[in-house]
């Protein structure tokens, strides 16, 4: 009997094993049936021989005389090839009389055959005797078109609601084929490409089963010839577990690995269901004591009588765990005392692999680490409940401290700025940077250096002292700065964005700067010294520190102030930010801001400029240059000339002078689509003499803004005007910037 007669005649009683890919179930056969070698048994032949040669009609007479070769014997394969052999040599004698040919060994008949040449692709054409003459004509235009389709996908009960029809059309090489094919030979492999694409789709969803027949024939499309491409799917039964079986030793708590195994009796067995299932046991495991765990090769027996899978799964949970401490190894760019600092699980604490990801995204964040491995070791001890304890282990490759980086944006009133800086963030180590930076601008240039220690003391905590001198030649206020100051802060990281955030520091400043004087009608510069000590709380319920789509923001600022000019004037400075996100589609994003701000205890004029409340602007009221709104003061024009008689110029302009109150509102419609984004909106503001804002003399600016969404946050490019544009407003006020404008 042959090998294929012998399996078409197995019984059906097999039973297979399979192993979960990550695409697809494989599966192994094996027929406990026919284990054991055992010689066929004899059959009786279909027909005999002398059957047979009865069954043979007799040929017609022949006479020799007519044709004497009948009657001869045939000559021997020797004989006929030695005569090929001579006939070949005279017929090259012929041709060529004068060129004697090379003593060499005379080919036999079926050597000059396998010497033929091969035909080349271009003249090669698949089954071109199955399709008809006009597919194959088609060959004078060097391309085939084609149309193809599936069949039977109907009977999978559920095809197209997991998706596969759409995994289909993204890998199938038809579809990408576009319809176009050079030859059969070359839509003959897709479809075949094709056809085991659909099986292992199918053997994904748990139709193992499956199979799949082509069939190409002749078609005509707009008048052309071309071909139809047909696959017909028979899907069979679909499987399902029988039995979930989770060999493993008791965990504590106790259902641990039972609340984490997803896989239930008389589900359908799904590829992607099952590694989703191993995925959680192995995630839960390391969460909850277990450094060690080890899931074992799985196993789903199937039966194929009625079409169910009993699945196993080995797990080796190793010990339960406790972490007792810290280890550095490699480049030591952080010693264990600063690991400990920077990590959120202390010693003492149960092994949980979510702090463990955590302590590596924040060094990961620090920047001063080529490369790195955080790894549980065991340390040898075990603790009176049980548990033992583990080391973890931080291997580093320091990586490069420097870093230059430079900002460029723009804002109507605000002027072209320009900043580059230059970092060291580990010159005074762990974590101490030097930044050193300069900004030149068409309304501001200055210099700075600060020290900043990074996660000083306690994870995201930071230490900043910096000294800085800055010129600002703005439309409200001119001043050239002197400042030194302090702060320590609990902010939120793009690793962690904090619910609650803080700060506490002060600073000193010296300051000279134009200040409106009443009694002369005119600017003249005053001298300030101003100490002040800030406080800053924040509430942050966001889904995202640089482009929210859900949740609030509120953030109080508070900095009591003195001033030596003229004597000792305390006062307060206090400003709220509030802020809230809500979507309104799956791309559509709803914004809205308010500000409020106070100064209490002293008289603006009494509050140097560059300390007093300003609005306008791009992170103010849009639509306005920078700082514009407010009380203005009315001071000669410098451009005007009395001595010229066709001077048009005003002999006075306005010039903002802050206030002690400001109010500000913004709504916005936030519309994202892939990387890009357009934003309508409406600000609204105003700034007061008196410490409450009187909410009079709204003044209202509309616009539109681009967005292009990047890993560093959104850049924006925003237009706006002013509604009922006052004398010596823009029409059009531009602001470009990075992140959002709240």
């Amino acid at each position: 009997m042959s090998i294929v007669s012998a399996l078409l005649s197995a019984p059906r009683a097999l039973s297979h094993r399979l192993h979960v890919g990550a695409a697809m179930i494989s599966f192994v056969l094996c027929n406990p049936a026919h284990a054991q070698d055992t010689p066929p048994p004899e059959k009786e032949p279909i027909i005999s021989d002398e059957a047979f040669a009865d069954a043979i009609p007799e040929l017609p007479a022949s006479d020799p005389a007519a044709d004497p070769e009948l009657g001869q014997e045939l000559e021997s394969i020797e004989e006929f090839e030695r005569r090929f052999e001579q006939a070949s040599t005279v017929s090259r004698s012929s041709a060529s009389p004068t060129v004697p040919e090379p003593q060499t060994l005379a080919p036999t008949f079926w050597d000059l055959e396998l010497d033929r040449p091969l035909p080349s692709l271009a003249d090669f054409r698949l089954n071109e005797d199955l399709i008809a003459p006009a597919v194959a004509s088609t060959s004078a235009l060097n391309e085939l078109r084609y149309r193809w389709r599936i069949q039977g996908l109907d009977q999978t009960r559920g095809f197209e609601s997991f998706g596969l029809r759409e995994q289909f059309s993204m890998l199938s090489t038809l579809e990408q084929g576009d319809g176009k094919a050079a030859n059969v030979a070359m839509l003959s492999a897709r479809v075949e490409d094709d056809s085991a694409l659909l099986l292992r789709l199918l053997k994904a969803q748990g139709w193992y089963q499956a199979s799949v027949e082509t069939q190409i024939e002749p078609s005509t499309e707009d008048g052309r010839p071309g071909a139809l491409a047909t696959l017909v799917v028979v899907p069979g039964e679909r499987f399902t577990f029988a039995k979930i079986n989770v060999e493993a030793e008791p965990t504590t708590p106790e259902d641990l690995i039972e609340r984490s195994v997803t896989l239930n009796a008389g589900d359908p067995i799904i590829a992607a269901d099952v590694l989703a299932s191993e995925a959680l046991i192995a995630k839960r495991l390391p969460e909850n004591g277990y450094p060690f765990a080890q899931i074992g090769q799985r196993d789903i027996l199937l039966d194929m009588r009625d079409a169910s899978g009993v699945y196993t799964l080995p797990i080796e949970i190793g010990p339960r765990a406790r972490v007792s401490g810290f280890a550095a190894k490699g480049e030591t760019v952080f010693a264990a005392g600063h690991l400990a600092e920077i990590a959120r699980i202390t010693p003492g604490d149960l092994y949980d692999s979510r702090y463990i990801d955590d302590l590596r995204r924040a060094l990961a964040a620090t920047g001063l680490l080529r490369s790195f491995s955080v790894t549980p070791e065991p340390a040898g001890t075990t603790n009176k409940d049980g548990t033992q304890n583990v080391t973890l282990v931080v291997d580093q490759t320091a990586g490069p401290a420097r870093t230059l980086a430079a900002t460029l944006g723009y804002g109507t009133g605000q002027g072209l700025r320009f900043e580059g800086s230059w970092s060291h963030r580990n010159l005074f180590p762990p974590e101490g940077a030097l930044t050193g930076s300069l900004i030149a601008g068409t309304r501001e240039q200055g210099a700075s250096l600060t020290f900043r220690r990074a996660n000083a003391g306690a994870r995201d905590r930071a230490f900043e002292l910096g000294a800085s001198a800055l010129r600002s030649d703005f439309d409200a206020f001119q001043a050239t700065t002197g400042r030194v100051g302090a702060l320590y802060s609990y902010v939120s990281t793009p690793i962690w964005q904090k619910r609650v955030t803080w700060a506490v520091g002060a600073e000193a400043l010296a300051s000279v700067e134009e200040a409106f004087d009443p009694a002369i009608g005119d600017l003249r510069d005053e001298t300030y010294f101003i100490g002040a000590l800030t406080g800053q709380v924040g509430l942050d319920t966001s889904d995202d520190l640089l482009n929210p789509t859900r949740g609030f923001r509120l953030d109080l600022l508070v900095q009591p102030e003195g001033s030596l000019e003229g004597g000792f004037t305390p006062y307060a400075r206090a400003i709220l930010d509030a802020s809230a996100y809500t979507p309104a589609a799956s791309n559509i994003v709803l914004a809205a801001r308010a500000r409020f701000g106070t100064i209490q205890g002293a008289d603006s004029l009494d509050i140097a400029p560059s300390r007093r409340l300003y609005a306008g602007g791009g992170g103010s009221v849009r639509g306005f240059g920078f700082q514009e709104l407010g009380p203005q003061a009315s001071v000669p024009n410098p451009d005007f000339d009395p001595n010229d008689p066709d001077e048009t110029a005003d002999p006075f302009s306005l010039t903002p002078i802050g206030g002690r109150s400001v109010v500000e509102a913004s709504a916005e419609m936030r519309y994202r689509f892939g990387d890009y984004g357009l934003v309508a909106f409406v600000d609204a503001g105003q700034v007061y003499r008196d410490t409450a804002p009187a909410f009079s003399d709204i003044r209202f600016g509309v616009g539109i803004g681009g967005r292009i969404y990047t890993s560093f946050g959104p850049l924006r490019v925003d237009l706006a005007t002013p509604i009922n544009r006052r004398t010596g407003e823009s029409r059009i006020n531009v602001y470009v910037s990075i992140g959002q404008a709240f």
